[in-house]
């Protein structure tokens, strides 16, 4: 009986032991905003990667050579961030690009010489938008503390190239407007909501209301809704 006894309050110990740590696990699930926004950057990332390749590859003009440069070098330092915080929170990342954005990139594929040129900066500056509203709902919704600051430490990164974008875009001639009071305006002349919000939400980087490449969908600027 003794021995009973004694195995009895053993396993009392270990659960009690147990307890707090399940409860500190459960603690630092992200939130879906954190979740989403770390899945939504890291397709993001893949994609200008890919669009980074694909501008020295079939670029005319040497500024989109340059840019396509150097978006794949900071989005690759990026996502190592991403990585890294999605793993430590126990987040699964998605393997790909959105069906979206590999509609994009097939489009540009198919491009070249100045008709690439332009329709990869409109493509991009779509991407942009939407990457940097993203960034900044996730600054002023996100929960998990080490999200939030990833979306700190991007958002100036995304801010800078959506700047260089802006002044290629007007030394080819693709106008770049303001963005409405109460969001981002689509190409159909409707707001885009910022991903995180619901299930409909795009993810940034490309969704079906990016205007197609070699068109002349307007893009909107962000920062100033």
């Amino acid at each position: 009986m003794l021995g009973i006894k004694r195995l009895g309050l053993l396993a009392a110990l270990v659960l009690v032991g147990i307890a707090p740590a399940a409860a500190a696990q459960a603690a630092v699930q992200p939130s879906q905003q954190d979740t989403q926004y770390l899945q939504a950057v890291h397709q993001v990332n893949l994609f200008e990667i890919a669009a980074g390749d694909l501008a020295q590859q079939k670029a005319q003009n040497a500024d989109v050579k340059r840019l396509g440069e150097m978006f794949k070098t900071d989005h690759t330092q990026l996502d190592q961030t991403v990585q890294s915080t999605a793993q430590q929170l126990g987040v699964t990342l998605p393997s790909e690009p959105t069906a979206d954005q590999q509609r994009v990139a097939d489009e540009l594929n198919n491009l070249s010489g100045a008709e690439f040129d332009r329709a990869w900066v409109t493509a991009q500056l779509a991407g942009h938008v939407q990457a940097i509203q993203a960034t900044q709902t996730e600054i002023s919704q996100g929960s998990e503390q080490s999200v939030i600051q990833l979306a700190q430490d991007a958002l100036p990164v995304l801010q800078a190239h959506y700047d260089e974008l802006v002044a290629l875009a007007q030394q080819l001639g693709i106008p770049v407007p303001q963005a409405s009071a109460s969001g981002t305006p689509s190409p159909g002349g409707t707001t885009t909501p910022a991903p995180g919000g619901t299930t409909e939400s795009p993810a940034p980087g490309g969704t079906t209301e990016q205007p197609a490449p070699g068109g002349t969908t307007e893009t909107p600027a962000p920062g100033n809704s």
